[in-house]
Parts: C-alpha cells; structure tokens; sequence
C-alpha cells in the first residue's frame, strides 16, 4: 500500500531561514504609502512650465530633407542612435502635424520659396533648426553659388545652429537637447569642450608676411 507523502516543515540543516525574507517586497505597505492623502502628492508648477515639460518631450519633426546632411538626419532617426529617444522620432509627412523643422541640406533659391510655404503651414509653437554649413550660411556654395541662399535665417527664424559639413548624428542630438532647454526656458553660458580647443591648436596658421 502506497504511504501518502507528508510535506516536512523542518527546514534542512544550514538552511538560513531569513532568505525567505529577501523576497518580501512589501508591495502592500508601499501600496498604502503611495494611496495616502498627505502633504506630499501635490507639485507647485506654472502651466506654462507644464506645458513646456509636455513639449520638450513631444517634438515631431516635419518630413522635409534637401541635401547630404538628410542622410545624417535620417541615420540619427534610425536605430543605431534612435532620436525617438528624445521624443523626436515621429517625423510627420504634413507640416499641419509638426512643429520641428530642421533644414538639413543646400537651400537653393527655388527651393526657398516652398521652405517658406511649409514653415507657414506648420502651426504654433514651432521651431526651426538650421543643420549644416549650407544651412547655416551658404556653405561651400558661399562665394560663387549664385543660386544658393546664404543662410536660411535670411527665409524663416532659427532657433538652433548645427554646425558642419554635414554634421554627424551626434552633433544632430546635441542640437535637440538644445532645443529642449529652450523649449524648457533653460538659459544658461556656452561651455566650450576641451577637445573644440585642442583641435583648433593642431590647425596649421602661417602668419602673413607684412605689405600682403
């Protein structure tokens, strides 16, 4: 006849019984702290400064590449840098559903006037971010590109400057984070990196010669 098995409530020898306290996560006293009406769950904040918070974590760029540096707009938006992180990754394919604009490439003259028709389109609050030298002034197209405008700040307002030619993803996430202390109301001095000043040290200068 089969003996019926008897669990043992002994534990065994050396078993160390405040192990079965680790797992008490005390999910029930941290429930009733948390549901308590007390001073402490109320915030004091301005609705201007929640909305901003709302904003800042909320951009949605406009569909709109003109030149090289879209490649790099697009590779920040891809997954090895992934700007949704930042909340910026819902690139909109109608300016009514935007308000980010980053001008990323050659603003040529014919496309100025179609630049404009966007930034208008676009709704309030908006911003707009200048990526890129050709952006930024003109470029490599400064001097003898008649058809290239120098610098798109001459067609709509800039909040944002990204330098280079054309800038890395990086740099691009940089320029938002920018953005968002903007859009937070954070101001504050330009601390210059240490590697911008080592660099600049290893560019050859040769003096000019008086009479030149």
């Amino acid at each position: 006849m089969k003996k019926d098995y008897v669990e043992s409530t002994t534990p065994p020898e050396g078993y160390d019984p405040q192990r079965e306290q680790m797992l008490d996560f005390k999910v029930e006293e941290d429930l009733d702290k948390l549901c308590e009406t007390d001073s402490k769950n109320f915030i004091l904040t301005t609705v201007d400064e929640l909305f901003n918070w709302a904003r800042l974590s909320s951009v949605w760029p406009v569909t709109f590449g003109l030149a090289c540096c879209a490649i790099e707009m697009m590779a920040a938006s891809a997954t090895r840098y992934d700007i949704d992180r930042f909340g910026a990754g819902a690139f909109r394919a109608t300016p009514r559903q935007a308000d980010l604009m980053i001008v990323s490439g050659t603003v040529t003259a014919k496309m100025a006037s179609r630049l404009k028709r966007i930034y208008d389109q676009m709704p309030e609050p908006k911003w707009v971010v200048a990526m890129g030298s050709c952006a930024i002034g003109g470029g490599p197209y400064f001097k003898y590109g008649y058809h290239v405008v120098k610098g798109v700040d001459f067609i709509v307002p800039v909040d944002v400057y990204i330098p280079g030619c054309p800038p890395r993803p990086e740099v691009l996430l940089d320029g938002l984070m920018r953005l968002q202390d903007k859009i937070r109301g954070r101001k504050g001095k330009f601390v210059q990196p240490k590697w911008v000043q080592d660099y600049a040290s290893k560019i050859p200068y040769v003096k000019p010669e008086k009479g030149r």
